[in-house]
Formats: structure tokens, sequence, C-alpha cells
């Protein structure tokens, strides 16, 4: 199913009604307009200026885009960005809200010259809607079997030229067939501390907080390389200061905020922290498996995999190993364990692995 920001559809239409709370109304003020305002990806942002300017001048719409990478990095706000550039509607949905091929066929034939459709979590589409995508991705057509049996017959319906992009934080997952059709492939990377600060300053002033310099890049720094994150950690450490009687964010403040939210300096929660603890604690440094490791910390393995592994793999904490995951030397330092022998042998085994 699909929703439009601007508008509302009746059921019978299989397209969803948008439902706007205090959280997506923020988060859509935050989110820049231009590539000009577009905070780091500077690579990803040279390429897509090249390719929709040379669009634009051959008066076609842009080719189909897919992004991907960690939750929180901005895909979104990219299709925003790029509907806006290109002078079309942004209309988004979600591959689990696709049930059917129906529900996808009554998108498409909805979609103007220029349009851009924005299908999140694109890995996650069905196989039948995913074949629906394949014609009309590369020749704008839709093709429909009517009736079944002997009788049954294929109808074809032209589809005005619009761009799909698609985001996904698993490309690996997404069918060859489809992946091929994306004329341009863009993986989005961490954000540095000095892009966040950048984003929080930016931020800050979109929401009038008024915040020091050095009170936003202690958000920056604990904001785990994520904008979304950022821009969250902005907003608790503003109620904590409210609170305070602070009308400007100073770094007592932050560091306060942020501590009561057990965030430290690197940006590890408690959960990271429990996650490792029970790698070093209840299985002595030896690879264990994401299961019996999500099981012991009473934590979703999907949850683990996605949201609290990346970045702990990042900071070269924890590794995937053939045996299951292992805490690495980082992982102890930043607890303040003290590696024992045994230990230390599974960390040489590593190593020579």
């Amino acid at each position: 199913m699909f929703y439009d920001d601007e508008e509302e559809f009746d059921a019978d239409d299989r397209l969803v009604k948008s439902t706007k709370g205090e959280y997506d109304v923020e988060e859509n003020v935050l989110r820049p307009k231009t590539l000009d305002g577009y905070v780091g990806q500077s690579k990803v942002k040279e390429n897509l200026n090249v390719y929709m300017n040379a669009a634009k001048a051959r008066g076609e719409a842009l080719e189909h885009v897919l992004l991907y990478g960690a939750p929180g990095l901005g895909k979104t706000t990219l299709a925003h960005i790029i509907a806006n550039e290109m002078g079309g509607q942004l209309k988004m949905t979600s591959a689990p809200a696709i049930e059917r091929s129906g529900d996808l066929a009554a998108i498409l034939t909805n979609l103007n010259d220029g349009d851009v459709l924005f299908i999140d979590e694109i890995h996650r589409l069905n196989h039948s809607v995913e074949e629906i995508l394949y014609s009309a991705m590369e020749d704008y057509a839709l093709d429909i079997i009517v009736g079944k049996g002997p009788s049954a017959r294929n109808i074809r319906f032209s589809l005005k030229r619009f761009t799909l992009i698609g985001a996904t934080t698993r490309a690996g997952m997404i069918a060859n067939p489809l992946r091929d059709r994306f004329g341009i492939i863009c993986r989005l990377e961490m954000y540095t501390p000095a892009e966040l600060q950048e984003i929080v300053l930016r931020s800050a002033k979109t929401l009038n907080i008024s915040i020091a310099e050095d009170a936003a890049n202690e958000v920056a720094c604990r904001s785990r390389g994520t904008p979304r994150i950022a821009n969250r950690l902005l907003k608790r450490v503003r109620d904590f200061a409210t609170i305070n009687g602070n009308s400007t964010v100073t770094v007592k403040d932050a560091k306060y905020a942020l501590g009561r939210m057990e965030i430290d300096d690197l940006g590890l929660d408690e959960i990271d922290r429990a996650l490792l603890r029970a790698m070093i604690e209840k299985f002595d440094g030896k690879p264990v498996g994401l299961e019996t490791l999500a099981a012991t910390i009473n934590e979703d393995a999907g949850t683990i995999e996605d949201v609290y592994e990346p970045y702990l793999l990042q900071l070269g904490f924890i590794a995937r190993t053939p045996r299951g995951r292992m805490i690495l030397k980082g992982g102890y330092e930043h607890l303040g364990y003290k590696i024992s022998e045994k230990q230390q042998l599974q960390l040489t085994l590593f190593d020579k692995d």
C-alpha cells in the first residue's frame, strides 16, 4: 500500500491513509530539500548531481535508484531530495505493505510522468509482486493476466515514465533480476563526528534549539555515525536542559542527559554493553551463535543483527566467524576487562584464522 503526505485515499483504492504524528512532522521539517543542504555522503551526492542534471538535460526521468546502507543514514531523505530536484511528486510505500500484485498495479497506474516511487525495505517484496516490477521498470508497462485456464489472456497497460527508488539495509537479499534493473546503485556510509556535528547544529537551528558547539560535538560523538540517532539525542538533550532551566544546551547538559540515558562516550547503550559482557562472562570470549547470544541477553536476534552488530563491528569490538560471534580486544578494553589466558588464546586463534 502507499501513502501520499498531501492526500488521503479510501480503502477501496488499496492505499493507506496518511497519519502524521509529532515525530513525523519534526522529521519532515529536519529533512533538507536539496543536495546542497544534505550533509555527508559526498561521493553519492556528486554522482547523483551528475545523473540528475544529465536526465533533466535530456528531458527524461531519472533512471531507477537503489539506496542501501545501515538504518538512519538518510535513504528516505535522499528520495525526497531526488523527487524535489527532478520536479516530480514523491509516492512512498514499504515492501511489506504491498501484499498482492493488484496493490502494486494500483500504485503504478496512478503515477504521472516524472513521479518518484519510493519503496522502503525493498528486499522484502514477495515474489509475485516483484515480477510485476520487472516489466514496469524496464519497459514502463504493466502486464496483467485476466481470466484462468485456456481462456486466460494477457493485457498490457502502458505506464508513465517514473523513477523507482528502492531502499534497503540488506542489498544481498534482493533478487539479482531486480537488482540488475536499477541503473543507479548507491551505498551510504556511516557519518564522521564532524559531519554529525554539522547536522546537529543545523537541526538545532531548525527546531529553535540553542546549543553550544561543544555540546553539539558531544551529541555527535555518541550518535553511532547515524544522523537519525543524532537528531533523536538532540531532542532528548533539549528536554533535560529545559527541565534544568537552561535556555542554551551546554556540554554539561549534554553529558548529564546522555549519562541518564546510559549512552557512553562511544555511543554504546546498555544493550551493547550487555551483549559484550555476555560474550566475556558467560562464554569466556569463545565464539557464540547469534540465537544463543540473543536468548542470553533476552533480545531479538534480528534486532541484534540489524541494530547493534553493525556499529560494534565497525568499532572492531566484535567479529563474525564461521563458529559464531566473537569479542575482540577492543571490546574487553572498552568495558575495562582484563583478558585472561584462555581469552587471549581465543584471540590468538582468531588472528591466525
